[in-house]
């Protein structure tokens, strides 16, 4: 594997030097040039946080996936590390697909999906994949152990492993496709070698609840405990599934040796276009914290053009609401990136743009729902972007322009209750964040401004808005 890694480091260097940084992101995790997409193998470990991705080192398009590799101390600024696994051997040869990270006694361990195409590669009906190990003594250089689990008969598509421990165990589950129907499976071991199978967790009754759960995830969260997983293949309904793939959770109640009993139906995580496998950890403090891959299978990517493609998200925090319903905040650490402040006072509109302060990529703000009658009030990114209350429709609408139709259009949620709407946008080079009243719901979309601006601006139209309290922030690089 040495040469392979060493051909990969050495072609994302060459294709670094070609990268152009139009749109390449100050304070999101993307790799130094090529292709990014699941977020894999989040730890905290030895007081260092480690971020894997699935990674195509050779040009800005998927390919045979590695895994690349950064670390953090302070969980806002970050350091590329050489590339961690890349395919070759005989069980992985066709890929590294996703996997997860743990301590095992002090030792970082990477468990991971061995993809191999048993047809033509890209040939989806065709494959198989198995779970293999890798570790490291230093954290960063990985030696491989091979497979430690394969699939039962009839299974191919089986990946994707996320491990934890509890209950003087391993558990471990993963995602499956069985008779044309998306699953997890829940498997359990002594010792990360030996796995045996302890049952369904859950899985799609019907093909319009997915044919493939992608990328699961399985950790309490309050009282309960939350199946999160990305299902392919549902259908869209309304304002809900609207993107290629969805990502989302059930919520309900496990412990070790029984059912998990799910509590309520099926809820998306994130309403914005480019939100997909997400991965949780735990805090040095333990928080459940969370990574999605910012971007969306078959959508247009400007920036391929500039040698790369793909981000993270930012690290939120998971909590669980009174109601019932996940929360998800910016990690409380990304305050360090804070540099120059902006406090803007209160002011109303009525059928007026206003510009705001330039260059503020972090944005609080409140919106004064019962004093406004605007049929659409809210604040515009350049010419890339609005995140507008739409009165008549009654929902909080993101809506993204473009020159290439299929990066437009929007993502809405339905307003929340109560008298005042609470909002706090991330602006990066070609990415916005929306986290609404502390986290009921969140917009996470790819913008692509071809004039570079992003300047920031206040519109009411139809009508009068009552814009409340604000303050912003120019946010520094989180490239350590």
């Amino acid at each position: 594997m040495k040469n392979a890694l060493a051909q990969a480091d050495h072609a994302v260097e060459a294709l670094r030097a070609e990268r152009r940084d139009d749109y390449y992101p100050q304070f999101h995790l993307a790799p130094s040039a090529g292709w990014i997409n699941d977020p894999n193998g989040l730890i905290c470990i030895n007081g260092v946080y480690h971020a894997f991705y699935q990674h195509h080192p050779y040009d800005e398009n998927w390919g045979p996936m590695h895994w690349g590799h950064a670390t953090s101390r302070d969980l806002a600024h970050w350091q590329h590390q050489p590339i961690a696994l890349a395919p070759g051997e005989d069980d992985d040869k066709g890929g590294c697909f996703s996997g997860c990270a743990v301590d095992d006694g002090g030792v970082l361990t990477l468990i991971y999906t061995g993809h191999v195409w048993l047809g033509k590669a890209g040939d989806d009906d065709q494959v198989r994949e198995v779970q293999c190990l890798a570790t490291s003594e230093d954290g960063v250089h990985f030696v491989k152990h091979g497979p430690v689990l394969t699939p039962p008969d009839g299974i191919q598509h089986f990946r994707d492993p996320k491990v934890w421990r509890e209950d003087g165990e391993w558990w471990m589950v993963v995602g499956a496709r069985e008779n044309g129907l998306g699953q997890a499976r829940l498997y359990r071991s002594a010792d990360l070698r030996d796995w045996r199978f302890d049952r369904l967790l859950g899985g799609a009754q019907a093909p319009h609840q997915g044919y493939m759960w992608e990328c699961p995830d399985f950790f309490p969260l309050g009282e309960q405990h939350l199946l999160l997983f990305s299902p392919q293949g549902l259908t869209a309904q309304g304002y809900r599934n609207r993107n290629r793939f969805q990502s989302g959770y059930l919520l309900g109640h496990w412990r070790p040796g029984h059912d998990f009993t799910p509590t309520q139906p099926f809820c998306e995580l994130d309403a914005g276009h480019d939100f997909y496998a997400p991965q949780t950890f735990t805090a040095a403090d333990g928080r459940r914290l969370l990574f999605a891959w910012m971007d969306m299978w078959e959508s247009p990517m400007p920036s391929k053009a500039h040698r790369w493609a793909g981000a993270l998200t930012l690290p939120r925090e998971l909590t669980l609401g009174a109601d019932g319903a996940v929360r998800m905040n910016p990690a409380r650490e990304l305050t360090a990136l804070r540099r120059e402040h902006r406090t803007l006072i209160p002011l109303k509109l009525r059928n007026q743009r206003r510009p705001l302060a330039e260059a503020l990529q972090e944005l609080q703000l409140t919106l004064d729902l019962a004093g406004s009658d605007a049929e659409r009030y809210g604040v515009a990114i350049g010419g890339a972007a609005r995140l507008y209350v739409d009165n008549q429709a009654h929902r909080l609408v993101l809506e993204r322009f473009s020159e290439d139709p299929g990066l437009c259009g929007c993502r809405s949620v339905a307003l929340p209750a109560g008298e005042r709407l609470s909002l706090r946008l991330f602006i990066d080079r070609s990415s916005l964040e929306v986290f609404v009243n502390q986290g009921e719901a969140c917009l996470t979309s790819r913008i692509y401004p071809a004039d570079g601006r992003r300047d920031l601006s206040l519109f009411a139209e139809g009508g009068q808005a009552q814009f409340g309290d604000m303050e912003g922030w120019q946010l520094e690089s989180i490239w350590a």
